[in-house]
Order: C-alpha cells, then structure tokens, then sequence
C-alpha cells in the first residue's frame, strides 16, 4: 500500500512539473494586459523567443511543454523579430491577461504572408485550440479570409491566455506581430486596402497604357515596359500575400513558387526594356553582351524555379536581380555621359529603385526588421520610378520630335510623311484610350452583380429627370422596392442563393421598365428603385402590381434543388414641382416602410409632400 502511494506521489509531481512554467520564461514573458492599448502597442516588450535547430532532438516538439526547462528563452525587449534564411524552428511566446473589468476580444495578428508553416497554440482557462497553418496548406487553414495570419483570442475578465507560436520557413522570418481589437484591425486593413489599391491601380493602369501604346505605335520598349510593370506588380501582389488569398487560395504549391517567379519575370523584363531603351542595339559591344547574357540567365531561372527549392530559387533569383539592376544603373549612367539625354531620367527613375530594392530585400531576407515599413518604402520607389520612366520616355518622345525638326531641311517631304503618319498613330491611341474611357464610364454605372443601374447612375439621372420635369411640369414617379425577409434566405441557403435572388429580381424590374426612359436600378443590398418619366401614381402603381405579380409568378431553384419564390414590397413617390430629391427619396421610402409594416407583397403611395408657408403663400398669391 506504502508503495502504490509513493508511486502516485511520484506521478503526481512529474505532472506538476511538466506542466509547470519554467521560472526564466515567466520572468522573460511577462503578462500584457490587454484591456490597456499603451501595453498592446508595445507587445514586443512583453514577447520572448526561442530558436531551436534542426538538429535538436526536440526539435519536433509540438507544445512549449514538450521543450526543455533548461532552455533560455530571449525576450524580444521591443525589438520586432526578424531572422534571416536557416533551417532552424522558432518558437514566440506572448501571455495575454485581461485585466479589464469586462469580458474582451483582440486579435493577434502576424503581418507577414510568406511563411510556410505557422502554428498557433492557445491556452486559456476555458479552451486549448491550435491552429496548423502556413502558405505550405490550403488559404481556408487561416480560418479568418485575410491575408495575414490571425488568431482571435477571447478573455473573461481576470482570465490569462498563453499563446505560443510555432514557425518554420524555407526563406527569412520577419514577425511582425500586433495584438489589437477587431475595431483596430478594421480601421488598418481599410487603410492598407486603399494604400495598396491606389498602389496596384495606379500600376495596372501604366501598364495597360503602355501596352496600348506598343499597340497603336510598335514601340518595343512600350511593350518591355509595361512587361515590368506587370512581373513587378505580381511579386508584390506575392509577396503580400493577396495572390494566394485572391488568386489560388488552394494551391499552396504555386504560392510558393509564384514568388520566384514573378522575380525571374522582373528581372527578365527590366532587362529586355533596359536594353530596348538605351538603344543598345550593337551586339558587339561587351554591354550589349552583359545584357544578353542576363537575359539568358532570366529566361533559365524563369523556367527553372517551379523545380528549385524555394531556399535555393530565391536566393538565385534575388542576386541576379539585384545584379540586374544595379548593372542597369551603371549602363544608364554611361549612356548618360555618351549624350543620350534621355538617359538621364532613366538613371534618376534607376537610382529610387536600387534604394527601394536593397532596402526591401534587406528586410525581405531578416537582416533588417520593421519588413511592413520596408514594404511601403519599396512602393514609393517602384511609384517614383513609373512616373519617371514614363517622363522618361517622354523626354525621348520629345527627342524624337527635335531630330525630325533638323531632317526637314534635308528631307522636307519626307519629314512630312513621317508626321502625318505619327500624328495618325496618335490620334488612333487617343481613340482607342477614348473608348476605353467611355466603356470604363459605362461600366462604372453598372452594378456587376445585376448588371443594373446602381447608385451613382441612379442619383445622376433622377436630377435630370427633376429638373425637365420642373420645366416641363411632368409627373416622375420614384418606386423604391425590397425583398422581404431577404436575411432568411442568405441565412438558410448561403450568399450564392442570395445572389442567385437579387438576379432574378433584377430580371423581373427589366422586363416591367419597358419604356426607354425607364430606369431600373440596385442602391442597395436587396434595395432597388424604377424612375418612371411620364408616369403619374395610378401609372406607377400599375408598373408596381405588376411587378410584384411576377416575383410572385418566377421560381427560383435553392442549392438543395427545391423551388421557392420571393415577394417585394414597393414604396410610391412622385417628384413634385420644387420638392427636393431628398425629401421624394424620404417619402418613397416611408411608403415602403408602411407597405413592410401592412404585410408585405405589397405597393403603397407615399403622402404628398408637406408644404412650407412660404410655398403655400405664393401659390395663394398666384390664385
């Protein structure tokens, strides 16, 4: 008996012990309270850290338990982790109390897209949860659709949560990490999705406008150009993080190998538009042979790197690129003191991007920390260097035009072809970007889901229709018109049901607005409206019936094979002469309020407006 009770003391305290916090990392990891934002901005204070190689025996450990007491964990002391390419496993650990009087909810979000396998262990009072993750599995492992890596963290107040990360990676580790409230993580990605927006937008459209030039001109370095501008978007948009997230969420084999590519691509492209542009035409020269043969090595690692090791191909690619461009900042700068004036905003464009790039692959490769810093600052130089080129190329444009101006005294007629002919090319390009101008401002009017009208269209023409009518004395009839109890269909079947509704909605407000001037539009989620020039309330009413009656009347198969059919409600209002638009909209949507509150599947007439003194004096007056 002695014996079996000295055996469960002996079990006892093994398990007291294995689960017991080392004393170092308690003093290393001090708790942050996340109820106080001064602590959660300085998260790094309270993070610790501990490499493990790979060829320590616990290097598979898959909880911080199962580490060594003996081992000595770093603290971060406010320094943002970053460790350059190695084989080497690391573990963060971060304590998490919440010292608020009420319950919490915070986020802890790393910042960085490019890390092939990232664990996170979380233990609090009421639940241990980890989640295995990493640009090695599928995006939907994230379980939160970002682009970045979350974990939600919730704490009754008083309560601690211990959060340990597990990582490993075949390129650098940055670690950018933050705990913020889902307030705060709104309000950065709203801000990081208009800078990257602008960013991407801003670079797209450069590149389109370049093609569209090598088009209506056969200018090769138009071509080459926009071929850079598109690899270099590329490997951001990579890098970011957004391809894998947007593009191909499910396969984690090309978000690797998308990354080297679209480097290749780059340095392939500023190359090909480097040699194009300084007009290195000679093949003798030993430039022009340094550029071949760069070319030759873009073209090997480009097809290369789907077969490499991502260790290895990033490596490659990254010294060649750098080679590349560092080569073409030199060139540049010779052909800048050969005469070549154009050159010179060449090399100015050159010289933003060489900071950018070794500041961005400092930080890309761990030897610089603060990589989301380092991301920005690398945008700024490829925005610089874009504007640049482009007044580079400009500049050449406007060399061109000298040179054309000293052939006339030689070669007069033949001078005057040669305008003609450009001058036919550039009205042809200014056509073509006209068109492409309009078709953009008709898709912007254009609600992509239902293809009809939406808001923008809707507000502009319901002030024209307002004032012909405060000339004319027409009736114009505003319809609002919802579907009822639309949240229960999205909550049964899904979004894609739901969508797979607003079409058929849609649908039905077309063949009803048969008239020209008709104008069936989509303002909201499931909110629509018709303007109907011309039509008084007994008009408007009639359209409203009828197109209640046919919601009613059209089927819609459900995801289960089931056949259902939806009902509208429809809120009346005629613009009246003077009555501000705000005040029909108003009166329009109150009668679609009382339409929802009779029942539903059903058309109501708004109240007439009702008049100020001022405007019931002068229609006295006028009697």
């Amino acid at each position: 008996m002695v014996r079996y009770c000295l055996l469960l003391t002996a079990l006892l305290l093994w398990t007291a012990g294995a689960y017991a916090e080392p004393s170092g990392v308690a003093q290393l990891c001090r708790k942050v309270d996340a109820s106080v934002p001064a602590q959660r901005a300085s998260l790094l204070d309270f993070t610790c850290y501990l490499p493990v190689p790979e060829s320590a025996p616990y290097w598979n450990a898959q909880t911080i338990h199962e580490l060594p007491d003996a081992l000595t964990w770093r603290p971060a002391a406010g320094h943002e982790l970053a460790f350059t390419q190695s084989e080497d496993y690391y573990w963060v650990r971060i304590n998490i109390h919440n010292g608020g009087a009420s319950p919490g909810f915070w986020y802890l979000k790393l910042d960085y897209a490019p890390l092939d396998h990232v664990e996170f262990h979380l233990d609090t009072p009421s639940e241990h949860r980890t989640i295995q993750t990493g640009d090695r599995k599928p995006f939907l492992s994230r379980e939160i659709d970002y682009r970045y890596y979350l974990l939600p963290i919730s704490l009754r107040e008083g309560e601690t949560a211990e959060v340990s990360i597990r990582l490993h990676s075949g390129g650098a580790l940055n670690l950018p990490l933050a705990l913020v409230t889902p307030d705060e993580l709104v309000s950065s990605s709203n801000q990081l999705t208009l800078t990257h927006g602008l960013f991407y937008g801003a670079l797209l459209i450069f590149a389109i406008f370049n093609l569209l030039l090598f088009v209506s001109s056969g200018t090769t370095y138009y071509f080459y150009n926009a071929f850079y501008m598109a690899g270099l978007g590329m490997f951001l948009f990579a890098m970011g993080g957004f391809a894998y997230q947007y593009l191909w969420p499910s396969n984690p084999q090309l978000a690797n190998t998308a990354i080297p590519i679209s480097m290749a691509l780059c340095a392939l492209s500023m190359n090909l538009f480097g040699r194009s542009f300084l007009e290195l035409f000679n093949r003798k020269t030993f430039t022009s042979r340094l550029l071949t043969a760069q070319s030759v090595a873009g073209v090997t690692l480009l097809v290369l790197s789907p077969y490499l090791s991502y260790t290895i191909a990033i490596k490659t690619i990254a010294i060649v690129t750098l080679t590349v461009i560092c080569n073409l900042f030199f060139i540049g700068i010779m052909r800048w003191r050969a005469g070549l004036t154009h050159a010179k905003w060449y090399v100015i464009s050159w010289s933003t991007m060489v900071l950018g790039t070794i500041s961005y692959a400092l930080a890309a490769f761990g030897y610089l920390p603060d990589f989301l810093t380092h991301e920005i600052v690398m945008q700024a130089a490829i925005g610089s260097q874009v504007i640049l080129l482009n007044y580079a190329m400009v500049q050449r444009w406007r060399e061109l035009n000298l040179k054309l101006l000293e052939v006339e005294y030689s070669a007069k007629q033949k001078l005057e072809r040669q305008v003609l002919e450009r001058t036919a090319q550039l009205r042809k390009t200014m056509n073509q970007l006209e068109q492409a101008n309009r078709q953009l401002e008709a898709l912007s009017t254009r609600d992509e889901l239902t293809g009809l009208f939406n808001r923008r269209y809707l507000d502009s023409r319901l002030q024209q229709l307002a004032r012909e009518s405060q000339r004319t004395g027409h009736p114009v009839a505003l319809v609002l018109v919802d579907a009822d109890h639309f949240k229960q269909i999205n909550d049964r079947f899904g979004h894609g049901f739901g969508d797979s509704c607003l079409q058929s909605i849609a649908q039905v407000l077309e063949r009803n607005t048969c008239r020209p001037r008709d104008v069936a539009a989509r303002y909201g989620g499931e909110e629509f409206a018709l303007i109907l020039p011309d039509t008084d309330e007994s008009g408007a009413l009639r359209v409203s019936q009828a197109v209640l009656e046919d919601m009613r009347d059209t089927m819609i198969e459900a995801p289960d094979g089931s056949n259902h059919s939806l009902t509208l409600s429809a809120g009346i209002a005629i613009l009246k002469p003077g009555e501000a638009l705000s005040s029909t909209f108003e009166r329009a949507d109150q009668a679609l309020y009382r339409a929802k509150a009779g029942g539903r599947d059903r058309a109501e007439l708004a109240e007439p407006p009702i008049r100020s003194d001022a405007t019931t004096k002068r229609t006295e007056n006028a009697q």
